[in-house]
This record gives structure tokens, C-alpha cells and sequence, in this order.
């Protein structure tokens, strides 16, 4: 008994993609996959399911390439894989691409709009491109069940949901506790760290920002820091910081101990008194703009640019502040050892 075989004159990959999908869809080769393995051991894959409000990509056809792989080779070993698509309808996401849609915010919902008719928006939006997935899924090979998928807003899936914790809870297996969770006051919900790496999550913006001034001990390891500090006589290490909040728990501050720091003679514009203080040198001129007099510390100016850099500054490696000492930030809160208010080297 012979076979025939088509034979291709000249290498055209995408008909023979073309002629080995309808092939493959003629015969049912898929779902035979699964009926022919009836009885058999099953194997179970769970996928993450994409969301259909957004163009599938190539990392989605890379992702769901390994997934394939290991159905297959279940597949081949004899185990009967049923793989069942699915649509991951996260709410926060749509719901934001819904208001940017209307026109609308959070607050305007039951007003400008009925929770009836926003919800059948969102519903809407989030299989806006169910075609290009289905497509990309088809032409890509990948086998799975786009016939009968499962869709986290539909009922029955939100009930199995119910169904597994309430299980969970019977068995003792949830728990009270507490976690840092990013929060959405906009929206009044926390973010899940897949709604943080949203495109158009993250914008410039200007803020008003922390920078701390930490008194330094004077002692025999700093001694040559206050060298020349007449009239002032308070010598402070700028800080700048983005966690403003962990400042009462400080211990350390950081230094690199090869580039350069200056003592800088300036005025506290909080306090109206003359000081010193420790800056990077390179940073000098985002805080502080040359005093016209060196006799003259402070102009005042807009923001908090002050300075004097002709005035009493020196100049030294980070490596030279190592071990020095300085004062808590708030007093009442001291560290157990309280030896570890220091300045530690850090080399990039």
C-alpha cells in the first residue's frame, strides 16, 4: 500500500502553515487529541487566561508556546489533556480604559451613568479584541478549547470561586494578616502588581520631596570637618528621600566613598540661623545658587536654592566620612544601639 505525499516544489513556509492548520482543522485533529484518550489518565493545565481588552503581542506567542509544549508532551506520554480557554476579566483596567472611553470618572457612575449601563460598557470593552486572539491562537497552533471558555465575570465562574474558599475557610486555611498593598485613591481599590505595569501607569509629575539635614556629632572622628566653622557652628548631612515615612526609624545614612562632598556655608531658611552643611558635589547646584557677597551666606530665592561657595567650603572623599557620627532625626524614638548612628560607605 502506497501514500501519497504533496510534494512542494520550492520551500514556502506560510502555505505550508496555511495547509497544515486547515488540516489540522478539517480532521479535528485537536479534539480527536482528547476524545481518542477517553478513560485514560488525566492531565491538567491551568492557564493564566490573557484579557481581551488589549492586542495579544509576541510574548503572548512566546508564553503560550511553553504552555503548548507541555500539553503536547502529556499529550504523547497518554494522558487525556482537556485545555479549556479562557478570559481573564480583571476589573480595574477595563474599567479606567472605560472612563477614559466616556469621558466619565469614578464619581460620575450612578449619575452621568447608570451601574447598569457602565457595567454592560465594561463588559463590552473587555473582549474588544477577542477576534485578533482567537486568530493569533489559531495560526500560531496553539490547542485549546475556544469553544466553550470560561469567563471571570460569568456567574458560574464566580460561584466556583466562592465555592474553593469557603473550602479553604472549612479547612482552616485562611488567615488574618497584613501586607503593604498600593492603593488607588482615585479609585478607592488597591492595585495588584499586573495593574501597576498597565501602559500609562506611570507619568512625570512634579512633587514636593523630602531632604533631611542630620546634625553631625563632633567628636575626634569628625573633628577636621568642623575645621574654620566660626559663626556657625552647627554642621548638618543633607539627605534627599523618597520614604519620608521611615525617617523616625533612621539608623544609617549611606555614602559613596569615591566621589566628592562639600561643607557648604549657608542659612536654614526654617530656622533664620547660619549653619554648615554636607552635600554631594555634583548635586550643590540643584539646591543653591552662589551668594553674591561672601560675607552674605543666604539670598533668598525661589524654592531652595542658597549658596555660597567661596565662603569657608572643603572638599573630601565619601571614604573620609565613614564612621562618623550624627544625632537621631527625632529624639524620641532612639535605636536600641544607639552606636549605630553612623554614615556607612557604599562603593558603585
Amino acid at each position: 500500500m502506497s501514500a501519497k505525499f504533496k510534494e512542494d516544489k520550492e520551500l514556502n513556509l506560510g502555505r505550508i502553515a496555511s495547509d497544515v492548520l486547515a488540516f489540522w482543522k478539517q480532521n479535528k485533529i485537536f479534539e480527536r487529541s482528547v476524545t481518542n484518550r477517553e478513560g485514560q489518565p488525566g492531565f491538567t493545565f491551568y492557564e493564566g487566561p490573557p484579557s481581551a481588552n488589549g492586542t495579544p503581542g509576541i510574548h503572548h506567542v512566546m508564553a503560550r508556546t511553553v504552555k503548548d509544549i507541555f500539553c503536547r508532551y502529556k499529550t504523547l506520554q497518554g494522558f487525556q489533556v482537556k485545555r479549556k480557554g479562557g478570559w481573564d476579566t480583571h476589573g480595574l483596567p477595563v474599567e479606567l480604559q472605560v472612563e477614559k472611553e466616556l469621558g466619565i470618572t469614578k464619581d460620575d457612575i450612578g449619575r452621568k451613568i447608570s451601574i447598569e449601563e457602565y457595567n454592560r460598557k465594561c463588559r463590552e470593552t473587555v473582549m474588544k479584541y477577542k477576534d485578533q486572539w482567537d486568530d493569533l491562537t489559531e495560526k500560531m497552533g496553539y490547542w485549546v478549547d475556544l469553544d466553550h471558555p470560561y469567563i471571570t465575570y460569568n456567574n458560574d465562574y464566580i460561584e466556583t470561586l466562592w465555592w474553593i474558599l469557603k473550602k479553604f475557610y472549612d479547612r482552616g486555611l485562611l488567615y488574618k494578616g497584613y501586607t503593604i498593598q498600593p492603593y488607588s485613591p482615585s479609585d478607592g481599590t488597591g492595585l495588584s502588581s499586573h495593574e501597576l505595569n498597565q501602559p500609562g501607569c506611570y507619568k512625570d509629575v512634579k512633587d514636593t520631596s523630602v531632604v533631611a539635614q542630620f546634625k553631625v556629632k563632633r567628636d575626634s572622628n569628625s573633628e577636621f570637618l568642623f575645621k574654620d566653622m566660626e559663626p556657625a557652628d552647627s554642621l548638618y548631612i543633607l539627605a534627599w528621600t523618597t520614604t519620608p515615612w521611615t525617617l523616625p526609624s533612621n539608623t544609617a545614612l549611606v555614602v559613596n566613598e569615591k566621589i566628592n562632598y562639600q561643607r557648604i556655608y549657608t542659612r536654614n531658611k526654617y530656622k533664620e540661623i547660619s549653619q554648615f552643611v554636607i552635600i554631594a558635589k555634583d548635586l550643590y547646584d540643584k539646591y543653591f545658587v552662589k551668594a553674591t557677597k561672601p560675607e552674605d551666606p543666604y539670598k533668598l530665592k525661589p524654592g531652595n536654592r542658597e549658596l555660597d561657595m567661596d565662603f569657608k567650603t572643603i572638599e573630601f572623599k565619601g571614604k573620609d566620612l565613614i564612621g562618623i557620627h550624627y544625632e537621631q532625626l527625632m529624639t524620641y524614638l532612639q535605636p536600641l544601639n544607639t552606636s549605630t548612628q553612623q554614615l556607612l560607605a557604599h562603593a558603585l
